[in-house]
């Protein structure tokens, strides 16, 4: 419970802050600015100290990351590590102090961080070279942190332009052929490793000369940016090491021999440069602009957008136009002429609230759905309002996981609703797989994912601790709060369906191919599927090829549009059902518009195909694993929408005829 109350205070507080004191808005939320100075200047108000943090080492041939540590690198003092948040534990961010000393303005060349020795024979030597080689040959990562910055590595692109990315590599195998090291040509030796065990870092400042802020200071400034170059240096002599050598560090691919003994010397040097021409507050624009086909991707977006917009109005319009007429054409009917002149979706009056089979779980389905459906708005909404900005690391997840434990009462309250329209009378049953099923689903797979990343000792693994503390959440708080919402959901009076239904059920006839359930429902998630599956792309790549995620504003217009296409969607197809005289539309809405999800899920392999180097077993099931997760909340979610639509739609329309 430490850790819970420590991961979920300083989200709280901030919200409140924000709230509380609009004039920071000029900042990102969660990130205030520091003042640094040289060590002779320090005071209250500014320090020297640049600390450098590393964070977890991952790469895009593998979904399982390590911590800095694993890869025997230098350490720095663990004990001073910065407090995780709960979205930092989940995602497996692993941030610590790096073992680079820098003091502000003070440059530095060839400053030796440590040395490692491997001797040969020695099977702790070998077994440390091994994981340091494995680690080049899959091109894991380095992602490490400066004022809660990126430290971002820089290089042209084929088009002419510069590509700065928030990580990299550790190193790089020269293949067989000749091919795996394009950094530098020197590195060309094939069948060796080349670790970057140096690193040029170039710290970019503001000095505050000529702002309100600087007044006051001598030597101060604000960090800008920090871009590092990686080398590999073959360093003659540990104790004397020349940064200047363009002799390159060469480890074969065989192991060393009994008595023979290699040193690694990683080195660093530091440059300050002075930069007033961009303010603290533009800082992250050079990452975000240097992103690849970004600015295509806008012009696709808003493209999908206006498509999506367009047919919305035509479904609407048709449905609007059509309904007038059969509303106007069924109230003119003389109330005397045979039921037999009846036609079309009035037909079926008596039938159409019949309760389905099944009707426990799709109630339970449509509550988690409805639990899922708030905490994306609320999410969203809060990330278009910059408070889950990637400066402020973890908040998304962690506000994502606060809001689905705090909204279990409408959980409850919405499925205790539907199953008592449908005339359920097992309530108690009915608030238990409410409050169990789909939370426990995902919790399982979770669970398991867990186990794999415990298994290969990965920085992924969520702790044990951090599991009793997300099981207390979920039946100590999201559990209690559904068993609220169901209790105020069954005090209320069922609902009143605006035709009554039938004794006897009514025989359907015979539909043709179109009318059918499986093609209604395989056609019914395409449209929905079209207007997401450009952000789609943005989002596997900030989950799976470190890529950094932050278009929150068109992923919240995307987002009400996907609303509306499944909202219309379902509602055009119920309407096509209805008046082929089939009443079986409660599991179909959910399905025609859940079905989304089976496109996702297709979607995602298509990435895992295409996108990704992922060649492992344990990865591959772990990709597939979280991509599940995703795919069954997902399911829940536009489910719920094309139901509760569809819902809407039926009543609204049998509410308007005149039924004898």
């Amino acid at each position: 419970m430490i850790l819970l109350s420590r991961a979920f205070l300083p989200l709280l507080g901030l919200l409140l802050l924000q709230l509380l004191t609009p004039a920071l808005g000029f900042y990102l939320p969660g990130l205030a600015p520091v003042n640094f100075c040289k060590k002779t200047d320090v005071s209250s108000t500014c320090k020297s100290d640049v600390v450098l943090y590393v964070n977890r080492l991952n790469t895009e041939e593998s979904v399982i990351p390590y911590e800095y540590h694993h890869f025997d690198f230098c350490l720095g003092k663990e004990e001073n590590s910065p407090v995780e948040n709960l979205g930092q534990v989940v995602f497996g961010e692993r941030i610590r102090p790096g073992p680079y000393k820098i003091q502000f303005l003070e440059n530095q060349q060839c400053a030796v961080a440590c040395t490692k020795e491997y001797k040969g024979g020695d099977p702790i030597s070998n077994r440390r070279m091994m994981v340091l080689k494995k680690g080049i040959s899959l091109n894991y990562q380095h992602h490490w942190i400066v004022d809660n910055m990126p430290v971002t590595w820089c290089y042209p692109l084929e088009n002419g332009k510069q590509y700065c990315g928030t990580g990299f590599p550790m190193g790089c195998l020269v293949r067989t052929d000749g091919e795996g090291c394009p950094i530098n040509s020197i590195y060309n030796q094939p069948m060796h490793y080349y670790p970057f065990n140096h690193v040029d870092l170039e710290i970019t400042y503001h000095s505050g000369q000529m702002e309100e802020w600087g007044i006051g200071f001598g030597n101060s400034g604000r960090i800008i940016s920090v871009k590092v170059t990686p080398k590999s240096i073959k360093h003659s002599d540990p104790k004397s090491p020349n940064c200047l050598s363009t002799e390159p560090l060469a480890i074969s691919e065989t192991s060393l021999k009994a008595g023979e003994q290699l040193d690694i010397v990683y080195t660093y040097s530091v440059k300050f440069v002075k930069n007033d021409a961009i303010k603290w507050s533009s800082r992250w624009d050079y990452i975000l602009e240097s992103m690849p086909h970004t600015n295509i991707q806008w012009f696709s977006i808003l493209n999908s957008l206006v498509i999506v917009l367009f047919l919305s109005g035509m479904v609407a319009m048709i449905m609007l136009r059509t309904l007038h007429k059969d509303i106007a054409r069924y109230n003119q009917m003389d109330s005397g002429e045979d039921a037999q002149e009846e036609f079309g979706w009035k037909l079926v009056h008596g039938d159409v609230f019949r309760p389905p089979r099944k009707g426990m779980l799709l109630s339970v389905f449509l509550g988690s759905g409805v639990q899922v459906l708030v905490m994306s708005m609320i999410t969203l909404a809060f990330a278009c309002l910059g408070f889950l900005s990637p400066a402020n690391r973890g908040a998304l997840m962690t506000c994502s996981m606060v809001l689905f434990v705090s909204l279990g009462t409408p959980a409850g309250y919405v499925s205790a609703r539907i199953y008592k329209s449908f005339g359920g009378l097992k309530w108690k049953s009915n608030v238990i797989l409410t409050s169990i099923v789909c939370p426990g689903v995902v919790f399982s797979l979770f669970f398991v994912m867990n186990l794999v990343l415990w298994g290969e000792n990965s920085s992924g693994a969520v702790p044990f601790s951090t599991l009793v503390a997300l099981l207390a959440l979920w039946f100590g708080v999201s559990v209690p709060l559904t068993f609220v919402g169901a209790y105020f959901g069954f005090r209320k009076r069922a609902l009143e369906h605006p035709v009554r239904t039938n004794q006897i059920p009514r025989q359907i006839p015979d539909q043709s191919i179109y009318t059918q359930p499986i093609p209604g429902i395989v056609m019914g998630g395409v449209l929905p599927f079209g207007c997401i599956f450009i952000q789609l792309f943005f989002i596997l790549s900030s989950l799976w090829s470190n890529q950094m995620y932050y278009m929150f504003g068109f992923l919240f217009l995307v987002f009400l549009i996907l609303v509306i296409t499944c909202s219309e969607t379902t509602i055009l197809l119920c309407y096509f059902h209805l008046c082929a005289e089939d009443y079986h539309w409660w599991w179909r809405s959910f399905l025609t518009s859940g079905f989304t999800a089976v496109y996702l899920f297709i979607y995602c392999c298509h990435y895992f195909v295409t996108k990704l180097s992922i060649k492992d077993s344990a990865s591959t099931f772990l990709y597939f694993g979280y991509t599940a997760i995703m795919v069954f909340l997902f399911f829940l979610l536009t489910g719920t929408i094309g139901f509760f639509a569809c819902f809407w739609f039926i009543r609204k329309i049998y509410s308007v005829v005149k039924v004898d």
